[in-house]
């Protein structure tokens, strides 16, 4: 009698610690910061360009691509969004920022599942609703034995080589070498975005912290021993400013359900062929949506 009282009390423990991590959530804020020197050169170099002009160019390319972003996860699951706020006024009638959002294709909810080694994300592309599953890119990552402290907690650094996207935002700059223009019959780089080369592949820098035992981190990265606090790729930095570990106020963690189901290859090809339909619908952009037009 004695041993099944004992072997009753080990399985309701046992239960009761398996509830407890199922039910385990956390939440982390990101601070996204994405360089934009290259095109803030053009904005000095384009004589037509007056300084008020220019300024609020860079105050609105400074709304683009500084972001604040919320990552819910538990043990198995994440979901990644940009924080919703007010558009400051006046602030989307640039329509050359207008359509270099819509062409860059705004997201909505990145969904990982790391235990079953999926996302799913909604994103918009030009006005329509796509919805993109896929396999979770499994990361080579070197750890490299370096540590410092980020929001008091204790991170490990790690590095790993990454592909680039075929559509990252570079590509609707520069247009391959020997390309014509219809109209001037050559190429000539006076797009916004002509400067920004892309390479085919760079490293990405982590920090993540043991301390925070579960596989997710911030945006598509995730493969760490540990929560990432910080992403930096070279040219993006997306930063963790706060942390709460089982948060009052649960959050379902589900993946979103609506639009075109597409797997991100033909994403990817999708996006790649508007963007050629554009450019040769208009030449004078110099390939992107941010093209230049001499100040008009």
């Amino acid at each position: 009698m004695i041993n099944r009282k004992s072997v009753l009390v080990v399985l309701g423990f046992a239960m009761s610690l398996s509830v407890q991590a199922q039910e385990f959530q956390g939440m982390a804020v990101y601070q996204s910061k994405t360089s934009s020197a290259e095109m803030k050169e053009r904005f000095k170099n384009d004589k037509n360009m007056t300084p008020d002009r220019q300024k609020q160019m860079e105050d609105r390319m400074k709304s683009m691509f500084e972001k604040t972003f919320i990552l819910s996860f538990d043990k198995s699951a994440s979901i990644y969004k940009e924080e919703e706020k007010l558009e400051t006024p006046g602030q989307g009638s640039d329509g050359r920022m207008k359509m270099m959002s819509s062409m860059m294709g705004s997201g909505g909810t990145f969904y990982k599942n790391v235990k079953e080694k999926t996302y799913t994300v909604d994103k918009e592309f030009m006005g329509k609703a796509f919805l993109v599953k896929d396999s979770l890119a499994s990361l080579a990552w070197k750890m490299e034995g370096e540590t410092r402290v980020i929001g008091g907690y204790n991170c490990f650094k790690a590095t790993a080589v990454v592909a680039m996207n075929e559509t990252s935002i570079g590509n609707f700059g520069p247009r391959p070498e020997g390309e014509k223009l219809k109209e001037e019959g050559e190429y000539k780089k006076t797009n916004l975005l002509a400067s920004v080369k892309v390479p085919t592949e760079h490293v990405v820098t982590a920090w993540y912290t043991p301390e925070i035992p579960v596989n997710q981190g911030p945006d598509k990265y995730w493969g760490l021993p540990g929560l990432i606090l910080e992403i930096n790729d070279g040219k993006t930095v997306i930063l963790c400013s706060k942390i709460v570990l089982n948060p009052k106020e649960k959050v379902v963690i589900k993946a979103a359900n609506s639009g075109k189901v597409i797997g991100q290859k033909d994403y990817d090809e999708t996006v790649e062929k508007k963007m050629k339909e554009y450019r040769e619908s208009n030449p004078r952009s110099g390939g992107g949506p941010g093209g230049d037009r001499g100040g008009r």
